[in-house]
């Protein structure tokens, strides 16, 4: 158990019989009346996000999750396999527990993170970044440098990005998977 007083962001507790990560929160203490603090929790299965309000010093059970580290295998039927680095330890997780799914590359290293009671996979997180080949694009006109126009690329995952028109079909990318932008071309 703990209180409102050891809030902080990222603290995973249990609430209305589901799990929620803190986002935001901030102890409010008004001229008139007890303190409070308001919060922005985001529930870990749906990813939907709620603000609540607790009184000061209300106790909340506070939830065991860890990020363990595996490896990316492969993809079939029954979801994606990855391989624990430290036991070896093989699972599959299904396709809906996983952001950016379309990111993942053979042998990527990824955080699974993990309710540590029931041993139960939340969530699958993939880098933020990743380097990709762009299998084909456009060719820029020559010359065409002077203001920031982009064009599509087509990367080895099946996923078109927005690039710079200096980006060719062979180079190497690197990518943000959040918001499936370009950062940079990489060199080889």
């Amino acid at each position: 158990m703990a209180s409102t007083s050891d809030f902080k962001n990222g603290l995973v507790i249990e609430f209305n019989n589901d799990l929620y990560t803190i986002v935001q929160f901030q102890h409010v203490k008004p001229g008139k009346g007890p303190a409070f603090v308001r919060t922005k929790l985001k529930n870990i299965k749906t990813g939907r996000v709620i603000d609540n309000t607790f009184s000061s010093g209300t106790k909340v059970t506070l939830a065991r999750v860890e990020r363990r580290p595996y490896q990316y295998l492969y993809k079939d039927d029954m979801g994606y396999y990855f391989m624990h680095l430290e036991t070896y330890e093989q699972i599959h997780v299904q396709e809906s527990l996983i952001d950016n799914y379309q990111f993942l590359l053979e042998g990527m290293g990824v955080e699974i993170v993990v309710h540590a009671d029931t041993e139960t996979v939340l969530s699958v997180d993939v880098p933020q970044f990743v380097v990709m080949e762009v299998v084909y694009s456009e060719p820029g006109l020559r010359g065409d440098t002077a203001t920031n126009t982009l064009k599509q690329a087509k990367v080895q995952n099946g996923e078109t990005i927005m690039v710079p028109l200096f980006v060719n079909t062979g180079d190497k990318i690197r990518i943000d998977t959040h918001d499936k932008t370009y950062v940079e071309r990489v060199k080889s």
